[in-house]
């Protein structure tokens, strides 16, 4: 069921960054523009923003253009162009190849964890999309970690609940740095008289007896009467606890089978 979720979140929202992009997006240092000028094709050039935000334009040599949106920046070399009377009446188009310099990290147990550039508003589940969803060994809840005006927040999302509820307002829009992190999934292990021993995905509200259905069930020498949880209370001290069918299994628990006497 996670995986059916996870499947239409992913297919929901998924996107493709084309050659172009959106018109409130602002030009960075390393992005890679492609600028032709209507009628005069010996003008078009390919050029990377450079670290000090500026373009080599031909007749015009450095332009400054971090920080422009693309229109701003069209109409700020054909206003120069104009103005330097190279042209009379100069259509300038700007596309952008390689957007560099607005890009979210998501990391994590994602199927394509990497660097993805943001063409304009997106969302976090956008980005997930595009890093091609969950991993199989990725939990239901990711980390969202932002820095604004100096300061660091991380935000906890659960990606499963936030689709099954349609709650998407915890879909939060991203920026340029943001970091999306994908924790493991929650483990539990099981061991003993069991047909598969060790470590195993914890579902929520996993119940004694669906950990035993995880492990493969009993063996033949294996009995549902006689089970053991071994955890950690909160101070790090272990506990040994008789199990019973209905008791919830909880992160990092040891669930020991022992064998039938009988």
């Amino acid at each position: 069921m996670k995986r059916l979720v996870l499947w239409i979140a992913s297919s929901l929202f998924a996107f493709t960054l084309g050659n172009a992009v959106a018109a409130d997006v602002l030009i960075g240092a390393g992005d890679v523009l492609k600028l032709t000028v209507y009628g005069n094709a010996d003008l078009t050039t390919e050029t990377r923003v450079s670290e000090a935000g500026t373009v080599t334009f031909p007749l015009l040599g450095q332009v400054p253009v971090a920080g422009l949106s693309v229109p701003a920046a069209e109409k700020k070399i054909g206003g120069a162009l104009e103005s330097g009377g190279f042209l009379r009446r100069a259509q300038v188009n700007i596309i952008v190849t390689v957007l560099q310099s607005q890009q979210v990290s998501v990391l994590g147990q994602v199927n394509r964890p990497g660097r993805y550039p943001i063409d304009g508003k997106r969302s976090v589940l956008d980005l997930l999309a595009l890093a091609g969803g969950i991993s199989a060994d990725g939990g239901d809840t990711l980390s969202l970690i932002r820095k604004r005006d100096g300061k660091t927040t991380k935000e906890v999302v659960d990606i499963i609940e936030m689709v099954r509820n349609g709650d998407l307002n915890r879909d939060m829009d991203v920026v340029s740095n943001d970091v999306i992190y994908v924790e493991r999934a929650p483990r539990f292990y099981i061991y003993g008289e069991v047909q598969r021993p060790g470590p195993l995905r914890l579902e929520r509200s996993m119940t004694v007896l669906q950990a035993l259905s995880a492990g493969g069930g009993l063996t033949p020498r294996g009995t549902e009467r006689n089970i053991r949880i071994k955890r950690r209370d909160a101070n790090g001290m272990l506990q040994i606890l008789d199990a019973k069918h209905d008791d919830m299994v909880q992160v990092d628990d040891v669930v020991y089978v022992k064998e039938s006497w009988f």
